[in-house]
């Protein structure tokens, strides 16, 4: 994980001290609140709910978090590490175009592979409190902010031409139209394969954006 995400990271208070351990439980619960998100919203989900779809008792779920908004910052998190993770596969692609072109397509792959994740995000974003909408909004920025140092490194390598006020709108640009396998799933899913989607949409990019 990146210096800039571990200060951003907010910590999670648990009574465990087995690593390995928290880290199961905690993954069971994101599966189970983003089933139940999904199809409850968040504040019509309980605790209770989330303990039973994740397979344990609520007295072992408090053992590991403290609030449903505990369990609404895991499963961000577990969105931006594996931004982060994915992304980290391409070091020594930075700067080019190819390496750019990497990174869209796992990060476009991510989207397909967490989509649920994606769309509880936003989906509950509208009525989170305003601490845990300001954290929400601080990591969709780090996400941004991974294609804006990829895009600044083309630039400076002279294999895209931006100036440095359109750099952080071409990073926006990324992120957002990668989300829209998500959200707009129900049309376009229909239409087109994920390869076929990555490929439209990375060519929309380099050529109109990103102007190559």
């Amino acid at each position: 994980m990146t210096e800039r995400m571990m200060e951003n990271k907010r910590e999670i208070l648990t009574s465990v001290k087995d690593e390995t351990l928290i880290e199961k439980r905690r993954n069971q619960m994101i599966r189970g609140a983003v089933k139940l998100f999904k199809e409850k919203g968040f504040h019509r989900t309980t605790t209770r709910e989330i303990a039973k779809e994740a397979g344990f008792s609520i007295g072992t779920l408090y053992e590991y978090i403290r609030t449903k908004e505990d369990v609404l910052y895991l499963v961000c998190d577990s969105i931006y590490e594996q931004v982060n993770l994915r992304l980290s596969e391409l070091e020594g692609q930075d700067g080019t175009i190819e390496g750019l072109r990497s990174a869209i397509g796992h990060y476009y792959k991510l989207i397909d592979d967490m989509n649920d994740e994606f769309v509880v995000m936003y989906q509950e974003s509208k009525s989170l409190p305003k601490d845990a909408l300001q954290y929400v909004l601080t990591k969709e920025m780090e996400m941004v902010s991974l294609f804006e140092d990829r895009i600044r490194k083309c630039v400076q390598s002279g294999e895209i031409h931006l100036n440095e006020q359109e750099i952080p709108i071409a990073a926006h640009h990324v992120v957002v139209q990668g989300q829209m396998w998500a959200f707009r799933r129900w049309a376009i899913h229909k239409t087109y394969t994920l390869e076929q989607f990555i490929s439209i949409q990375t060519a929309f990019l380099l050529h109109g954006v990103l102007g190559e």
